[in-house]
Order: structure tokens, then C-alpha cells, then sequence
């Protein structure tokens, strides 16, 4: 049950559950997923993976010149500064974000598909833009 403490935020609500796949008839497919991803503790070997791979990113991008790791690798998440025009050069060959404008601060996620090769390709890459 939902309480809407103002009626116009209910207008649309019964579509807006359905388009968000929030049906229990459509909980089938999700908890398909979910039983997968429990099953011998799949979750935790992918996230394992996930969290390694970020950390030797981490490791290798920090030996280039210009290059700050600015938190510590505690997940698969890794957040660097480089020089601005690093930044705009790797864009133009790699998704991601740019965390912080103002310190050139990026983000990189490593992911369950990351592979020790996608790493390589991106230190290597700004190893050559530095």
C-alpha cells in the first residue's frame, strides 16, 4: 500500500508501477535473476572479480606521470585525476564519467566482464595521451 500525501503524485501511479516492471506477475523474471545470482554464491565471485580488476587498475594507472588516485580502491569503482586534455583524449575511446569538473577528477568502473586485457587497453592508451 502507498499513502500519497498529495493526490496529484497518484495521477498515473498504476501506469508508472507496470512501465517499472513492479507487477507480481512480473516478479517471475526478476526473481529468476536473483536465485541465479545466490546460487553458490555467484554474487560474491562476480563482485570479487569486479573489485580486483579496480584495484589493479588502480595499481597501474598510479605509476603514470600525472596521474592521482584520489580515494582508496575499496570496490570496483576508481577515481583519478589526469590533465584535462588526458581526460577528453581517452574519452574519445572509453565510456566514462568525469566525476569533478573542477579537479579533473574521472571515474572508472570495473565490472563482473572486466577483463585484465580492458585494463591493459586503458593504461596503455593513457600512457600514450600523458
Amino acid at each position: 500500500m502507498i499513502v500519497f500525501l498529495k493526490p496529484e503524485l497518484a495521477e498515473g501511479f498504476v501506469y508508472l508501477r507496470k512501465q517499472s516492471l513492479q507487477l507480481a506477475s512480473k516478479m517471475r523474471f526478476l526473481a529468476a535473476q536473483i536465485e541465479a545470482l545466490l546460487h553458490d554464491e555467484l554474487w560474491r565471485s562476480l563482485a570479487a572479480h569486479a573489485n580486483a580488476m579496480a584495484a589493479g587498475l588502480a595499481a597501474a594507472i598510479s605509476e603514470l606521470p600525472g596521474v592521482r588516485v584520489t580515494h582508496p580502491v575499496e570496490s570496483n569503482a576508481v577515481f583519478a585525476t589526469l590533465p584535462r586534455q588526458a581526460i577528453e583524449a581517452l574519452r574519445a575511446q572509453f565510456a566514462f564519467y568525469v566525476w569533478d569538473e573542477a579537479r579533473d577528477e574521472v571515474r572508472w568502473m570495473c565490472s563482473w566482464d572486466t577483463t585484465e586485457d580492458d585494463i591493459e587497453r586503458l593504461v596503455s592508451a593513457a600512457r600514450a595521451v600523458l
